[in-house]
C-alpha cells in the first residue's frame, strides 16, 4: 500500500493518513466522496469497518451519478418540449396569417363586387286603370336577364280574409320570341297575377313578385281592373331586371349562411364580425344579381325597436347593479333552496320560464343573467351551465303566451287570424297546455344531460376568483391602445399586475388543494357569512330603480292589452332608461355606457341586415314553397298528420339557423293560402300552432337561434364567463329535439285524435 500511495503522492498529495475517498481533484476532474473518519489504521477490525464504509460511499457515489444522468435527461426533455412549443407557435402563426389573408381577400372581393354595380334607383311610375281602360307597357331591354321583378303599389287587400272579393287587378306578363325574321310568333301569356282590392281605397300596399322569363323576346306587361262599379284605381309600379334565377340565388344564400355558421362554430372570428362578414357577402350577392340596395334601404332593414329595447334595458340593469340588489337576490335564492344546488337551478329556471311568458325573452335574460352570475360566484359554481339552462327555459316559457315570443306576437297581430277565432285568449289557452307538458318533460331531461357535468368549479373559490381577476386585468390591458407614452405606461403597469397575480396563482395552486362536495352540508353557516358580506349598498338608489323598473314592466303588460297606449317596447325601455338616469343623478356617464353590450347590439344590427338580404335572395320563400309542395303530395287521409309534423320540424330547424321573425312572417301567408286551397282541404289552426311551436322552441337549437341566447352570451362574456357555440349546442340542441317532440305529440293528439280544430 505504501508503494501505491507513494506513486500517487506527487500528483494528489495523499499521505498515509489521507482519507480513502475525497471530494476533490479539480486538476484531474476526479470526483470522490470523503470518509467521515480521517484516521487510517491497518488493524483488521478497522479495515473491515473501512471496507463497509467504502461500500456505502460507493453506493452513494453511484446514486449521485444516476442523479446527474437524470438531470441531463430532464435538460434534454426540456429542450425537446421547447422545440415542440416553438413548432406549434410557428404553426399557429402560419394559420393566423392564412386566416387573416383569406378573410381580407374575401372582404376586398365583396367590396369590389358591391362597388362595381350601381344602386337600382328605378323611379316609380304612376298610372290609373279601370274596366274600360287598361295599361300596357313593352320591355325591350330585357337582354340576358333571368328574372323580371315587379313592384306594384295600390289599395290591395292585405288580409287573406279580405281577399274574397269580386274586385281585383290582373297583371298579365306575355312575351313573343324573336326568330330572327321579320315575322314574329304570336304573343303568348306567360303569367297571370291577380291582386284582390280592398274596400278601403285610401290605403296603399306594395306587393312584389318575381317572374322567370323563358326566352329573350320582348316582354309585354298589361294591367287591367275588374270592378263592380264604374271607376278607376290609382296604382304605382316599377320594374327591375335580375341576372340570376331563383335556384341560383337560393344556392348563393345557402352558401353564405353556411359560411357564417362555420365562422361562428369554429370560432375563427367573433360572432359579431361573422355576422358583419355575412351581411357584406349577402349585399355583394344582391348587387351581383342586379338588386343592390341603397344605404337608406339597408338602414330600414334594421329592427330599431329591438335595438332600443336592448339598449334601454342594458342601461337600467347597469344602474341597478350599483345597488347590490343582484348579490342580495343571489343570497336569498341560495337560502330558499336550503343549499341544494339542483333545487336552486330548478327554481331559477322555473321563475325565468314564468317571467318570459309575460315579458319579452330578452328582457327576462337581461334581468336574470347578472343575478345568476353573482349567485354562481358566491357558491363557487360554473355560471355557464346554469345560464344555458336558464335561457333554454326562457325560450320554452316564452312560447306559452301570445306576448312571450316575437313569432307569437306576429301571429296574433294578423287580422285574418283574429277573424277566424285565433285571438289572444284562444292562442294562449292552446299553447299554454302544450308548453306545460314540455316543461314537465324538459326538467328531468335537463337533469339527465347534466348528470356527469361538474357544476362546481374544480378549484377552490379563492383560485377561481383569482383566475377571474387575472382575466379581467389582462382584458383591460388588451383594450388599451398605446397611442401615447401615458397609455403605454398604464398598459405596462397592468401587465405587471397580471404577472404578479399569476405568480400568486401558481403559489396557491401548489399549496392549496382541496375537494368540494357536491352538496353543501354547512349551508346555514354559509348563509350567515354571505348575508354579512352581500348586502344592499344603496337603499335610496334601490328604491328609485325598483320604481322605474316596475313602471317599465307594467307598461310592457299594458302595451299588450290596452289599445290606447301608443308606445312600443323599445320606446318604453328608452324612456325608462332616461327616467332612471335623471333620478339616479349619474355624472360619470361613461361608466354606464361601458357596461352596455355594444358588441351584442352590433351583432343584432348585422344579423337583421343578413336575414333581410337572404330573404331578398328568396331563401325563406323557397323554404315555405317547398314545404307547401311536400304537403300537397301526401294522400288526403294522412295529410293533416304529415302537415303538423312537417311544419313543426321545418319551423324548428329553420328557426335554429335563421331568425324566426322573418321566417314566421313569410310562412303565415303560405299556410293561410294552403288552408284556403280546396284541393288540400286542411284546417288553419293546426298549421298555425305548429308554426308557433316550432318557431319558438327551435330557438334553443343554436346559440344564434334566439335573441335571448345572444344577449345572455354577451353579458356572460362581459363578466368573463363566455360560452362558445358548441358549448351551447351540446345542451340546447338535444333540449330542442325533446321539447319539439313533446310539442308535436301534443298537437297530434289535440288536432288529429281529439279534433280540436
Amino acid at each position: 500500500f505504501s508503494k501505491l500511495f507513494s506513486s500517487r503522492s506527487k500528483n494528489t498529495g495523499f499521505t498515509e493518513k489521507t482519507p480513502l475517498l475525497k471530494v476533490s481533484s479539480e486538476e484531474n476532474g476526479l470526483q470522490c466522496v470523503a470518509l467521515h473518519n480521517p484516521d487510517f489504521t491497518t488493524d483488521d477490525d478497522s479495515w473491515d469497518n473501512s471496507s463497509a464504509e467504502f461500500e456505502q460511499r460507493f453506493q452513494l457515489g453511484s446514486e449521485m451519478t444516476s442523479l446527474s444522468r437524470s438531470a441531463s435527461a430532464e435538460k434534454y426533455e426540456i429542450l425537446d418540449n421547447l422545440h415542440v412549443k416553438f413548432n406549434l407557435s410557428k404553426m399557429r402563426c402560419c394559420l393566423k396569417f392564412l386566416k387573416v389573408s383569406g378573410l381580407f381577400i374575401f372582404v376586398v372581393v365583396c367590396s369590389i363586387l358591391f362597388g362595381v354595380y350601381p344602386d337600382q334607383g328605378v323611379s316609380w311610375q304612376m298610372l290609373a286603370v279601370s274596366p274600360l281602360e287598361s295599361f300596357s307597357m313593352n320591355l325591350t331591354d330585357f337582354h340576358d336577364s333571368a328574372l323580371l321583378k315587379l313592384d306594384i303599389g295600390g289599395p290591395f287587400a292585405a288580409d287573406v280574409a279580405d281577399q274574397q272579393t269580386e274586385e281585383y287587378i290582373v297583371v298579365q306578363i306575355s312575351q313573343t320570341e324573336d326568330t330572327g325574321s321579320r315575322r314574329r310568333r304570336q304573343q303568348q301569356v306567360v303569367y297571370n297575377w291577380s291582386l284582390p282590392l280592398s274596400s278601403r281605397r285610401n290605403q296603399q300596399i306594395i306587393t312584389t313578385r318575381t317572374f322567370q322569363i323563358p326566352n329573350r323576346g320582348t316582354i309585354f306587361v298589361n294591367i287591367q281592373a275588374f270592378l263592380q262599379e264604374p271607376g278607376s284605381v290609382p296604382l304605382s309600379m316599377k320594374h327591375q331586371y335580375l341576372h340570376a334565377n331563383i335556384e341560383a340565388q337560393v344556392t348563393i344564400a345557402s352558401i353564405i349562411l353556411v359560411g357564417v355558421y362555420v365562422l361562428i362554430i369554429l370560432e375563427i372570428v367573433h360572432r359579431t364580425l361573422a355576422a358583419m362578414l355575412g351581411s357584406l357577402a349577402a349585399l355583394a350577392a344582391l348587387a351581383t344579381v342586379g338588386e343592390r340596395p341603397s344605404m337608406v334601404k339597408v338602414v330600414e332593414w334594421i329592427d330599431y325597436e329591438t335595438l332600443a329595447l336592448l339598449f334601454g334595458m342594458m342601461v337600467l340593469v347597469a344602474i341597478f347593479s350599483e345597488t347590490g340588489f343582484f348579490d342580495y337576490c343571489a343570497v336569498k335564492a341560495y337560502r330558499f333552496s336550503r343549499g341544494k344546488v339542483w333545487a336552486m337551478i330548478t327554481l331559477l329556471c322555473l321563475i325565468a320560464a314564468i317571467l318570459s311568458a309575460f315579458l319579452d325573452n330578452v328582457t327576462t335574460m337581461l334581468l336574470f343573467t347578472p343575478v345568476t352570475i353573482r349567485l354562481c360566484e358566491v357558491l363557487n359554481l360554473d355560471p355557464r351551465h346554469v345560464l344555458i339552462a336558464e335561457v333554454i327555459f326562457t325560450n320554452i316559457g316564452g312560447a306559452a303566451t301570445a306576448v312571450g315570443d316575437p313569432p307569437n306576437v306576429i301571429i296574433v297581430s294578423k287580422q285574418e287570424l283574429r277573424k277566424k277565432g285565433l285571438d289572444f285568449a284562444a292562442f294562449t289557452g292552446h299553447m299554454f297546455v302544450g308548453i306545460c307538458l314540455v316543461v314537465l318533460v324538459s326538467f328531468p331531461f335537463l337533469r339527465l344531460l347534466y348528470w356527469n357535468k361538474k357544476l362546481y368549479n374544480k378549484e377552490p373559490s379563492e383560485i377561481v376568483e383569482l383566475k377571474h381577476e387575472i382575466y379581467v386585468w389582462r382584458l383591460t390591458a388588451q383594450r388599451i391602445n398605446p397611442a401615447s407614452r401615458e397609455e403605454t405606461a398604464v398598459k405596462c403597469l397592468l401587465m405587471q399586475k397580471v404577472l404578479t397575480l399569476e405568480m400568486l396563482l401558481r403559489k396557491k395552486l401548489r399549496t392549496f388543494h382541496r375537494q368540494i362536495s357536491q352538496e353543501d352540508k354547512n349551508w346555514e353557516t354559509n348563509i350567515q357569512e354571505l348575508q354579512k358580506k352581500h348586502r344592499i349598498t344603496d337603499k335610496i338608489l334601490l328604491i328609485k330603480c325598483l320604481t322605474v323598473l316596475g313602471c317599465v314592466i307594467l307598461m310592457f303588460f299594458l302595451n299588450s292589452f290596452v289599445p290606447g297606449i301608443y308606445l312600443d317596447l323599445g320606446w318604453i325601455a328608452m324612456l325608462g332608461a332616461i327616467w332612471l338616469l335623471v333620478l339616479a343623478d349619474i355624472h360619470d356617464f361613461e361608466i354606464i355606457l361601458n357596461r352596455v353590450e355594444w358588441a351584442t347590439l352590433l351583432f343584432f344590427a348585422a344579423l337583421f341586415v343578413l336575414m333581410e338580404a337572404l330573404a331578398h335572395l328568396h331563401l325563406i320563400d323557397y323554404i315555405g314553397e317547398q314545404t307547401a309542395l311536400l304537403i300537397k303530395v301526401v294522400p288526403e287521409d294522412q295529410r293533416l298528420v304529415v302537415a303538423i309534423i312537417l311544419v313543426l320540424w321545418v319551423s324548428a330547424l329553420a328557426s335554429s339557423v335563421i331568425d324566426n321573425i322573418p321566417f314566421t312572417a313569410t310562412m303565415i301567408p303560405v299556410l293561410l293560402n294552403l288552408s284556403k286551397d280546396p284541393d288540400v282541404n286542411l284546417p288553419m289552426k293546426p298549421l298555425i300552432f305548429s308554426l308557433a311551436m316550432g318557431a319558438c322552441l327551435g330557438g334553443n337549437g343554436t346559440l344564434i337561434g334566439a335573441s335571448a341566447n345572444v344577449v345572455c352570451a354577451g353579458i356572460a362574456e362581459q363578466h368573463g364567463y363566455g360560452f362558445s357555440f358548441m358549448e351551447f349546442f351540446r345542451l340546447g340542441f338535444p333540449m330542442m329535439i325533446v321539447s319539439c317532440t313533446i310539442g308535436m305529440c301534443y298537437l297530434l293528439v289535440a288536432h288529429v285524435v281529439v279534433g280540436w280544430n
